[in-house]
């Protein structure tokens, strides 16, 4: 797969308009749309400025997912790669569940939802009314 079609993959994976997206470069529509059609590339400094927005760069490039390297364990990898899947409404979800759970809270549920998520402890959360997802840590 061409580096324009990854790059277009990780801007709808981030949920953002090709404006919006070419503005994180600081380039315009025309030239994003040059990038993922493949006629062009970004350089590094507009590739910089995607990583510092989100984008997996190294995915973009190589085709390869990134960032493995910065889990300490396997569920920290989990947390890493399912953040990553998110649209930024999303993220900012997760980033307050984690902080609520992390800080012995149950977390706050969304209007109108009836998702219940609670902190078992040693690596256990319970979602919904019977599912329990355990992650082993690595020593």
């Amino acid at each position: 797969m061409p580096i324009g079609d990854r790059l277009r993959e990780e801007r709808d994976r981030l949920g953002l308009s090709q404006p919006n997206f070419a503005a994180l470069a600081g380039t315009t529509k025309q030239t994003l749309f040059s990038w993922e059609t493949g006629k062009t590339a970004p350089d590094g400094f507009q590739l910089a400025a995607f990583a510092a927005a989100g984008v997996d760069v190294l995915y973009v490039i190589t085709g390869e997912r990134g960032g493995s390297h910065l889990a300490h364990d396997a569920a920290e990898q989990v947390l890493l790669e399912s953040y990553r899947r998110c649209k930024p409404e999303a993220r900012q979800n997760l980033i307050q569940t984690a902080a609520l759970l992390s800080a012995g809270l149950p977390p706050a549920t969304a209007p109108g939802s009836s998702m219940v998520m609670s902190n078992l402890g040693d690596g256990n959360v319970q979602v919904g009314s019977g599912a329990q997802v355990s992650v082993k840590r690595s020593k």
